[in-house]
């Protein structure tokens, strides 16, 4: 093999791709938290005991988990324009998303809650508690630990799915890998680096999700 590997023809590209990455974060983190937002409103639809709204969280969670992220996202941004709803790409790729990741944090969430034995809820509201304060100070803490590394790896799922959005021209990552190629016809440097992008955001929030996890749930039991 005779080719001259040329990295350094990549440096001058060096705030496009920081701008990727801080895009890319920035997508993942907002996404998270709107997609956490509609888990939990999900999570406690499908342990109502009301049949109307768990038969809605159910078929909401079992039609996106057996749908394609990429035909969601297109329902999205090409879709909603039929209706007369116009939004930008990385509006749409928001929205898509957090849906996606609202179904799948659902169940994430519906698991935690049913892990907490129902002896100790019926023991919280022996003591006087109400529904709402046995949830914060009885359910709530355990279904969090039971469920965290799930959460975690969710999220970190999410952000190595953003590179999904590209396909609508939203700007993260990959579409700044995307850009870069066209300009410079360095395809296998360009994608290898943005492949160690990938990996250090990766590692770095994994290395990060277990730190809060020692402190907010292993230092805490052992107190």
């Amino acid at each position: 093999m005779d080719y001259n590997f040329r990295f350094g023809a990549l440096w001058r590209f060096r705030d496009q791709i920081l701008e990727g990455v801080l895009l890319t974060l920035q997508l993942s983190v907002v996404t998270m938290a709107c997609g956490l937002a509609i888990s939990l409103v999900v999570a406690l639809a499908s342990t109502s005991n009301l049949t109307v709204p768990r038969l809605a969280a159910r078929v909401y969670v079992e039609t996106i988990r057996n749908t394609p992220l990429l035909v969601q996202l297109f329902i999205v941004f090409f879709g909603l324009p039929t209706l007369g709803i116009r939004l930008n790409a990385n509006t749409a790729a928001l929205i898509a998303l957090s849906i996606n990741m609202g179904a799948y944090g659902a169940e994430i969430l519906r698991a935690g809650f049913e892990s907490v034995r129902h002896s100790q809820i019926e023991a919280g509201r022996a003591l006087g508690l109400s529904a709402g304060q046995t949830f914060q100070h009885v359910v709530l803490f355990q279904a969090i630990k039971a469920i965290y590394p799930a959460l975690a790896s969710q999220f970190v799922l999410i952000m190595l799915t953003t590179s999904v959005v590209s396909s609508i021209g939203a700007t993260e990552l990959f579409n700044t890998a995307a850009f870069i190629d066209s300009r410079t016809y360095l395809s296998f440097e360009t994608y290898a680096l943005i492949t160690a992008a990938y990996l250090i955001l990766t590692l770095g929030f994994r290395a990060l999700f277990a730190a809060i996890y020692w402190v907010v749930f292993v230092r805490r039991s052992r107190r």
